[in-house]
């Protein structure tokens, strides 16, 4: 597929943020990119020309944020919406092999929405949601640079990421992954086997560590991860923050997963 033709929606609700600096992430590399509302995909009070349908792209992103409010839990209400009106569409989206990204409240919405981890390939979206991402351990919003090791090259998110340890920015109170405590054994032993965790937390050596090195007390050490196809991605750093690296004048490490992205939709 050519760049040109590549379209990326990015989707908003109220409360949303940061989906500016997504789209024009996407948009630096030649293709489509669309800031999308929700209700545009299903409300009929939305004039005809402004209609969407989650096949008229090739990605699908959920951005950062604090989509309505974060009340109830953070990403509950929007992970609610679009299961009551778009289930259907994305596990198709999904099974054509379209990629998915959540970064910060959209990882959160993702694993609201059962798109995460995402262990049947089947049925890409689970009845009920089967991780969550818990209040920080520190009790506190934590906003600062972190260090990501990678872990997986089947993510399609990752396959131009070279370096082994990122430098990406968190901005959140609740991301702390965590799974049921009874399942928690065997959900890690499918995640490493299927090469399904993206990046971890690690200290500026390089080496896995806790607070503040981890900034939420995510279970082992987890900043990312993907489901079993490798194409739907949740993230709790900033990509897009560090598009550009602000000191060198160059790119940054973000770049490169948007990069990953594009490379991979060219070749569909």
């Amino acid at each position: 597929m050519d760049r040109s033709e590549i379209r990326v929606a990015v989707l908003r609700i109220e409360g949303t943020n940061c989906e500016e600096e997504t789209a024009e992430a996407f948009k630096s590399f030649g293709v489509q990119a669309e800031l999308v509302h929700l209700k545009q995909f299903y409300s009929d009070m939305i004039r005809y020309e402004e209609q969407r349908s989650i096949f008229d792209y090739h990605c699908i992103v959920f951005p950062g944020g604090f989509s309505a409010g974060d009340y109830v839990r953070a990403g509950a209400i929007f992970s609610a919406r679009v299961k009551s009106v778009l289930r259907k569409d994305l596990e198709e989206f999904i099974k054509l092999g379209y990629p998915i990204l959540g970064i910060c409240n959209g990882f959160q919405v993702l694993a609201e929405l059962g798109a995460l981890p995402g262990f049947d390939e089947d049925r890409p979206i689970a009845e009920k949601p089967e991780m969550a991402l818990a209040i920080n351990d520190s009790g506190r919003f934590e906003c600062r640079t972190t260090f990501l090791k990678k872990e997986s090259s089947k993510c399609i998110f990752t396959r131009a990421v070279e370096k082994q340890v990122l430098r990406i920015p968190v901005a959140h109170a609740e991301g702390k992954v965590v799974f049921p405590k009874e399942k928690e054994k065997d959900f890690l032993e499918r995640l490493i086997e299927n090469e399904q965790i993206v990046f971890r937390y690690v200290d500026d050596k390089g080496e896995y560590a806790s607070y503040p090195w981890n900034p939420n007390g995510s279970f082992y050490n987890i900043a990312g991860i993907c489901n079993a196809t490798h194409t739907v991605f949740g993230l709790m750093p900033h990509p897009e923050r560090v598009f550009y690296d602000q000191r060198s004048g160059g790119f940054g490490d973000g770049y490169y997963i948007f990069k990953s992205a594009v490379e991979y939709l060219e070749r569909l």
